[in-house]
């Protein structure tokens, strides 16, 4: 995908930190997803759907934008006015009670949202896996404590983000707490690339919310935090 393609929907009204959108194209790059017009893909924390409207446009497939923060009325107008009503349905759930059929989606794709609900060893078995068809693929993009770092997020995150520094995992925490199960064929975690840009392109905004991050970003957020990304591939039974 071309980033520079989405660049005017990119704004201070539609971010919610660092760029959802480069975070999702490494992603995109790194794990191409084949789909086509029969397909569905859940948006899992899709915020106001900035995310939701690249993947209808770049895969072609059905997209389920879910979000508890932002109502599904106020999603739907945007989508519409980016012309993607028809294509994507906005849906208000909470990530551990989601009402979808299982084995619904072909895949299943989280940016900068995961770390907030699913911090526990059991969810992405018994609230992710079962929605997931055979064969099918989950991409997560989410802010993590660096490798080195692990297991000291709360003595170095807490002046940043307080009680909300224990969601900052490192990629091999990740992956662990994806697990393993008969279902599940290969999980991958990883350092992804685009920190920086994504991070600029957010503390550039004058979202009252970036302009918090930016006084923590050299002694931080720099130093201690990354992105980790998640790809997880469902075996085809």
């Amino acid at each position: 995908m071309n980033i520079i393609d989405y660049k005017k929907y990119v704004s201070a009204e539609t971010m919610m930190g660092p760029n959802s959108v480069r975070i999702l194209a490494e992603l995109l790059e790194k794990y191409p997803l084949q789909t086509d017009s029969d397909d569905m893909i859940l948006d899992l924390g899709c915020g106001t759907g900035l995310t939701s409207l690249i993947i209808a446009k770049e895969t072609g497939a059905r997209v389920f934008a879910n979000d508890l923060w932002i109502s599904a009325e106020e999603n739907g107008k945007r989508f519409a006015e980016w012309g993607v009503g028809e294509q994507v349905t906005p849906v208000c759930e909470d990530a551990s009670m989601l009402h979808f059929e299982k084995k619904q989606f072909r895949a299943v794709i989280s940016i900068d949202s995961y770390h907030y609900f699913a911090g526990s060893k059991v969810f992405f078995q018994e609230k992710i896996l079962p929605f997931v068809k055979e064969n099918g693929e989950v991409l997560i993009g989410i802010p993590g404590l660096k490798d080195e770092y692990a297991g000291h997020a709360k003595e170095l995150l807490s002046d940043w983000v307080g009680e909300d520094a224990a969601m900052f995992k490192s990629p091999k925490l990740w992956k662990e707490l994806i697990g393993s199960s008969d279902r599940i064929q290969l999980v991958k975690t990883w350092e992804m690339d685009c920190f920086r840009e994504a991070w600029n392109d957010w503390l550039e905004t004058e979202n009252k919310f970036a302009l918090d991050d930016r006084q923590y970003f050299e002694t931080i957020i720099k130093p201690y935090t990354c992105f980790t990304g998640i790809y997880v591939k469902i075996k085809n039974q």
